[in-house]
């Protein structure tokens, strides 16, 4: 497996599910009250341009469940808020810690820290990827349905990050994913295409969200305008506004679909209180989530590294 964790297409279908299946593992052993300390003696630095709480939260959790130290710093905290090279930050954290993991803006910042780095940099967001995050649902979507390959996946609204992530994971697991975005709001291009090349019959894209939805396993949603886009929101919310993923939407899906969403959600926009709160969401499951693969990831990598 890479040293790094910057997107999923860079990683096997053996490889993330190893990933996914450890932190089922990591998850039923908490559960019975067992103690790791396997990354005990280690440290991870945080380096967060963008404010967080679940991501945040969950890395610490699973770090210090770990038995691993936490260091956390806010671009305003370090020196790149005053402008120092990204390479320098890099080989310089490499030598005090075992890990870095990023939240920022641009998928080109984790990349350039990872070139520079000598210990794992993981992508805890970027405008154009969020795996880790890709990763929780899809270990949901395991718990939930019992497989990674035939669920069939709906992706409703913003062709964003998380859209990105997703389909990159529909093509390494090769599953149906339907996306259904507004014009002018579709994923990355060059991302789409790399993941057809894959799997041509089993990613599609449309601007009809009844389409996209019509007999889905696996319903995801998430906010109309993300952080950085608030200046957009009020255009943002007419554009978005027949991609609201309300019960009659989602009576089109299987009777047995499962609701998604990363959070933070707008109730009343892109998903309704009523489905949010439902029966069939999984939202909170997918929520805690994040910490059990979260330690996964901190276990693998920082222990690889040390190998």
């Amino acid at each position: 497996m890479k040293n790094h964790l910057l997107a999923l297409g860079d990683f096997s279908r053996d490889q993330l599910r190893a990933l996914i299946d450890r932190a089922l593992v990591l998850k039923a052993e908490r559960k019975q009250g067992k103690r790791h300390q396997q990354l005990a003696g280690k440290t991870v630095c945080l380096l967060f341009e963008k404010p967080s709480t679940r991501t945040r939260v969950s890395f610490e959790a699973a770090m210090y469940g770990l038995g691993g130290q936490v260091i956390f710093m806010s671009a305003k905290e370090s020196q790149l808020g005053r402008g120092e090279p990204l390479k320098d930050t890099a080989r310089v954290l490499a030598r005090y810690v075992d890990a870095i993991v990023v939240r920022t803006f641009g998928q080109d910042v984790v990349e350039e820290l990872a070139n520079y780095s000598d210990v794992p940099v993981i992508n805890a967001l970027t405008d154009l990827h969020h795996p880790c995050q890709v990763l929780s649902d899809l270990m949901t979507v395991l718990e939930q349905k019992g497989s990674l390959t035939t669920p069939r996946a709906a992706w409703i609204g913003d062709g964003n990050n998380m859209a990105n992530s997703w389909i990159e994971a529909a093509s390494v697991f090769g599953f149906a994913l339907n996306l259904a975005c507004p014009e002018g709001f579709a994923p990355n291009q060059a991302i789409l295409d790399k993941a057809r090349s894959r799997s041509p019959e089993l990613i599609t894209l449309c601007r009809d969200p009844h389409t996209a939805i019509q007999g889905t396993d696996v319903v995801n949603v998430d906010v109309w305008a993300s952080m950085g886009q608030e200046a957009e929101q009020e255009h943002r919310l007419g554009l978005f506004r027949n991609y609201q993923l309300d019960a009659a939407l989602l009576a089109k899906a299987d009777s047995k679909a499962i609701v998604m969403h990363c959070l933070p959600a707008h109730r009343g926009e892109e998903i309704t209180e009523e489905v949010l709160e439902g029966p069939q969401s999984v939202i909170f499951d997918q929520a805690e989530n994040k910490m059990h693969i979260h330690a996964a990831i901190l276990e693998h990598f920082i222990l690889g590294a040390n190998k």
